[in-house]
């Protein structure tokens, strides 16, 4: 990475003020050449109102306002473009809650040098989370051994949403194509950059679960996941992808 290197943080928002007005300065406070962009999703809460004040004080923070929940992949791909747009050359997405680090973000931009998309781990050495139940805990774990089965993809954590891109992997994936959500979104996007024969890594990560908020995990979320890993398979095997 060079000095010059432009960043964008994606942060996507739903009833996140406690924690949007705490995160933004500690990304901020990273690099000089980071920037964020909240995509929020007409939270009620005040979220975009805050950060559009945050805004006004800087032009390192920007904000995307949707009407109503279409849903996290599509607030990223939103997100993808803006960075594309206006030529940032790494682009992270990162959860608004703190369960992903903004001081990892060094760890996982060193990888960027020997790799094209740095996947922040929780599962590469051990088992990194803590706050958890044991339920969900077990589901992650073993869903994402399920997934690593099926579709051969070279990641232990197939599903964390702590991510940094080159530009060019952004560059080369057709959003079009790309209509899944949730877990079943990184899942889709990973494969998809893999199968483009780009160099994925990643990085041990603590995940810490949300201390304010409540998670947007629900029974849809998953069964889309379920399905995007066998039909990854199938189209595979078609050698259709």
């Amino acid at each position: 990475m060079k000095k010059t290197d432009r960043i964008l943080v994606i942060i996507p928002t739903y009833n996140e003020v406690e924690n949007i007005e705490k995160l933004i300065p500690i990304v901020l406070g990273q690099y000089p050449t980071v920037e964020v962009l909240v995509v929020d999703d007409g939270s009620p809460d005040g979220t975009a109102d805050a950060v559009e004040h945050m805004a006004k004080s800087t032009n390192r923070v920007h904000l995307l306002k949707r009407p109503g929940k279409a849903g996290l992949g599509k607030a990223y791909i939103e997100g993808f473009r803006f960075a594309l747009e206006r030529g940032f050359d790494f682009v992270f997405e990162m959860d608004a809650d703190f369960s992903h680090d903004p001081n990892e973000m060094p760890a996982l931009l060193k990888a960027m040098e020997h790799s094209d998309l740095a996947v922040g781990s929780r599962y590469s050495q051990g088992v990194t989370v803590i706050r958890w139940p044991m339920s969900r805990l077990l589901l992650s774990y073993f869903a994402n051994k399920f997934t690593r089965f099926v579709t051969r993809l070279p990641l232990r954590d197939t599903t964390s949403g702590y991510k940094c891109f080159k530009r060019k992997v952004l560059e080369s994936i057709d959003w079009k194509q790309i209509h899944s959500d949730g877990y079943a979104f990184q899942i889709e996007v990973n494969h998809k950059a893999w199968k483009l024969g780009y160099r994925l890594a990643e990085v041990p990560i603590i995940f810490v679960d949300r201390a304010v908020g409540q998670s947007k995990m629900s029974s849809g979320i998953i069964s889309e996941a379920l399905w995007m890993v066998w039909r990854l398979r199938i189209m595979s095997c078609l050698g259709r992808l």
